[in-house]
């Protein structure tokens, strides 16, 4: 009986440290709250710039295809016709002029010219990024070196040495100049997705006893085959709107779309609605494969921006 008033008081000093620490934490002033910062004034202008810029550069485009369903009289006047007529008209033409033999020279040309691009830009930018060596940095100078030289002051050499093998006015000719062309760009652009992937990742692979060519079968290309992918459609770019080459290369048998288009052009007449619409048909495989491979071109060109 008489233990209980000490064990009172004894539990009202143990709890009147914590108390007054309660007492203390309520009378702290409560933090400021942070309002978020609308962007006001200046992120409107900045987002109707963005607006204007990308208008502007799809202003060409859009034009273009309105004036593709126009007469001929229709698309050259001035100012401007706005409201007329629509027709398939100059889309009939282009295509009855022989699109599809210039379609498949193009088609040949490029999609064989990728192909030998990643077949050899492949083990090139694994071997300057994977496994360098003491000249890797002269090596890659020198790829980047061969787009300093103007295609125009080596075009003399190539038709004589083309002409010499019998080889002008053919695909294949195209084919050896597009890669040629490309595959420097291409081995820059796949040595930075290469040298992303993690060491741990290869040495691992080399513990478990795989070769080189497994390596990079399984585990590389799986890894960077968004950068590969971004790679491909970039040299298909290229070569599909090549026309230095095809114009100087080819006459009837081998000519590519870019050459068609520069014959629909003519000194005496109205050309401007048949060239839009042939633009248009001309535009529409590379538009395609961009809009297909989109996100693998997102993903490729973002490689590395986070780590």
């Amino acid at each position: 009986m008489t233990a209980q008033p000490h064990d009172s008081v004894s539990a009202e000093t143990t709890s009147a440290p914590w108390d007054a620490q309660d007492r203390a934490r309520d009378d702290r002033p409560e933090p400021p709250v942070r309002k978020r910062r609308s962007g006001g004034i200046g992120g409107a202008a900045l987002t109707l710039i963005t607006w204007l810029l990308a208008l502007g550069f799809f202003l060409p485009v859009a034009w273009m295809v309105l004036t593709s369903f126009k007469q001929e009289a229709d698309a050259s006047t001035n100012p401007p016709t706005f409201f007329f007529a629509p027709t398939l008209e100059q889309y009939r033409a282009v295509i009855d002029a022989g699109l599809g033999d210039y379609m498949l020279n193009s088609a040949i040309a490029t999609v064989a010219s990728t192909l030998l691009v990643l077949l050899l830009g492949i083990p090139a930018a694994y071997a300057v990024s994977i496994r360098p060596v003491e000249k890797t940095s002269d090596v890659l100078f020198f790829f980047i070196s061969t787009k300093m030289l103007p295609v125009v002051a080596v075009i003399v050499p190539i038709y004589v040495v083309a002409g010499q093998l019998k080889v002008l006015d053919t695909v294949w000719t195209l084919v050896l100049l597009y890669t040629a062309m490309n595959l420097p760009i291409a081995v820059w652009m796949m040595r930075s997705f290469f040298q992303e992937v993690p060491r741990e990742v290869l040495e691992a692979a080399e513990i478990d006893g795989a070769s080189l060519m497994t390596t990079l079968r399984t585990i590389l290309i799986p890894m960077v085959a968004p950068g590969i992918a971004s790679t491909a459609l970039i040299c298909v770019i290229f070569a599909w709107n090549e026309f230095f080459f095809a114009l100087n290369l080819t006459a009837v048998e081998a000519a590519t779309v870019p050459v068609m288009l520069v014959s629909t052009m003519t000194s005496e007449g109205l050309f401007l609605a048949r060239l839009s619409a042939a633009s248009v048909l001309a535009s529409l495989p590379v538009v395609i494969a961009g809009w297909v491979a989109q996100k693998q071109l997102v993903r490729g060109l973002s490689m590395g921006a986070i780590k």
